[in-house]
Order: C-alpha cells, then structure tokens, then sequence
C-alpha cells in the first residue's frame, strides 16, 4: 500500500456504499436543497473524515452498517461546517469552483448548512448510542468555539503557538478525533483501543491543518483550488507566521505585522521570501511531522492489519501532499 488510491481500493464496497448513503439521506422535498446540495457535495474533495471512521471501524473488526451511516454524519457536520466559513471568510471559490456562498448567497448558504447539520443530528440517533451522540454534539459544538475563537484573533499579530493550536484542535483535529473515536466504539473496543483511535485522530488532525496552514503560502491557487495567501487577507495568524514574527526583527517584523494587523496580502510575495529566510516554512513542517509520529505511535494497541497500515499511511500523506 503506497499511496491514497490504494486506501479507497482497500475501501472500496464501504466507499461505494457510503457515497449512495450520502445522496439519499441529502434528499429534500425542498428544491434549492436538494440543488446545493448535489452542487456542493459533487464539488469532490477526499472525504477524509468519513474515510478514517470506516477504517477504524475496519481495523477494530466492526461487521455491521452503522460505521457507514456514521460516516455520511462526520461528512454532513464537515460539509456544514465549510458552507458557514465560506460565508464568514467571505470566500468566492473552494476547490477550484464558486463557493455556494458565491453562487447563491449567504442567506441560502446558511440555511443549506443548517439543513447539513440538523439531518446529521437526525441520522446520529440510529445506532442507539448515547456515547456516540455526546461525542457528536460535543465536537459540533467544540468546531463552533473554534471558528469563534479563529474569529477573535484575527488580525492579531500576537498570537501564540499555543493559541493557535487551541484555535486548531477545534476547529480541525475534534472532528477527526469524533470520527476515529467512533470506528472504535462501533467495534466496542475497550476503553485503552478506544483512547488510542481517539488520540489518532487528534494528532492526525492537528498535522492536517498544519500542513494546510503551510499550503497557503506554498502552494499555487491551481493546486488548492484556491487563492494564495487568503489566510492572510483574512488576518489569520497561522503558524509559519508566528514563527517568522518571533524570528525577525526591524523593517521585516514590522512588515509581517501590518500584513496581519490589516489583512492585507497585496505584500505575499514579500511575505514569503521573508519566511524562507527564517526556514519558518520548514519548522512548521517539523511540527506537523511531530504530530503525525504522535498519531502513528497511538496505534499500538490496535490488532496489525490491512487497515492499519493504512491509517499509518495517511499520517505520510497527510504531510506530503500538495493540496
């Protein structure tokens, strides 16, 4: 197993059915509805969270259905997350294409996202698992303090490291950590198995978004299907920035600052070859890194396998991937 393919072909029935699962449950007697969200849900993406709860599920022997209902919910709170951040963010494209937000408004991009979020809560209740619901209505509403807190310190130049992993354990890594969490507890694995999965996919989680965090001033706007350097015209203070601002000093500090403390972007080139110089891109990679060997070493509890090997695979991916 050496690549992403490999994993949905390992995958395969699980993915197939989830996907069939996904577009019936979005069904609505409402129109506009059920526009939006064929339009959003078409608009691809890797499904990772939905990916990582049916692996879990796998890697802890789970024989029954639950795992693929429960992975169109992760896929519905992550979709109805994205809907509310396009429209916060004031985002025109995702993925290479119009935001939902861009092509129908904000009104109707708020609502479809309610609409995600409460068919997510309506389809959590099958299984009969109260453990499952808490975690779920926990992450859901861990994800908003995090987007709160992502809002709060915008265009703050002072952000700490440890501050902005608050902002991304919430905003990022809870639904990761729901997702694996629960491939065990379907499996009812025991209470060490389970910590295990849950620690995996927080630290998975964090070196995701870290990496994201990097892509926004590496990448090309192609790659990403989005522009370069957006987090800085939106006054988010991510890490490489943090580390160039501790970093540097004089007509550079200064320079960083007032792109922060303005959102403004229209200096990215300067920006980056500022953070080269400080290697803040390749610090904050090591970080990321650090992460991943977290998330793999949380694994040895769990049984070897097929589907092990590819929850150790996805750590790799997850730090060389280029969008």
């Amino acid at each position: 197993m050496q690549n992403f393919d490999d994993i949905r072909t390992l995958l395969k029935e699980d993915l197939e059915q989830t996907d069939i699962l996904l577009h019936s449950r979005l069904s609505s007697n409402v129109a506009l509805i059920n526009q939006m969200s064929a339009y959003i849900i078409g608009a691809g993406g890797k499904r990772l969270r939905p990916l990582l709860l049916l692996l879990c599920a796998r890697a802890t022997n789970y024989q029954g259905e639950h795992h693929r209902l429960m992975a169109v919910v992760i896929e519905l709170i992550h979709t109805a997350t994205l809907l509310h951040d396009d429209i916060v963010d004031e985002s025109a494209t995702r993925r290479g294409k119009d935001t939902a937000n861009e092509a129908w408004g904000n009104a109707a991009s708020v609502l479809v996202g309610d609409f995600l979020y409460s068919r997510s809560f309506e389809m959590m209740v099958e299984p009969g698992s109260i453990n499952i619901m808490q975690i779920l209505s926990k992450a859901t509403n861990e994800i908003a303090q995090g987007e709160v807190l992502q809002l709060l310190n915008c265009q703050n130049s002072e952000l700490t490291e440890v501050e902005y992993y608050q902002v991304i354990e919430r905003k990022t890594a809870v639904l990761f950590q729901a997702a694996t969490q629960i491939g065990g507890i379907l499996s009812d694995v025991n209470q060490v198995q389970e910590q295990a999965l849950k620690n995996y996919g927080l630290h998975l989680g964090n070196a995701f978004q870290i990496i994201d965090d990097v892509l926004d001033y590496e990448s090309d706007s192609e790659t990403m299907g989005k522009e370069v350097g957006d987090d800085l015209a939106e006054g988010k203070t991510t890490l490489p920035m943090i580390y160039a601002l501790a970093n540097t000093s004089g007509s550079e500090k200064q320079l960083l600052e007032d792109a922060i403390n303005n959102a403004d972007n229209s200096k990215i080139t300067q920006v980056i070859k500022i953070l080269q110089s400080v290697d803040a891109f390749s610090y904050t990679r090591d970080q990321a890194k650090k992460s991943a060997e977290l998330a793999k070493d949380s694994l040895t509890s769990i049984d070897d396998s097929a589907y092990k090997e590819a929850l150790i695979l996805l750590c790799d991916l997850s730090l060389a991937r280029k969008s």
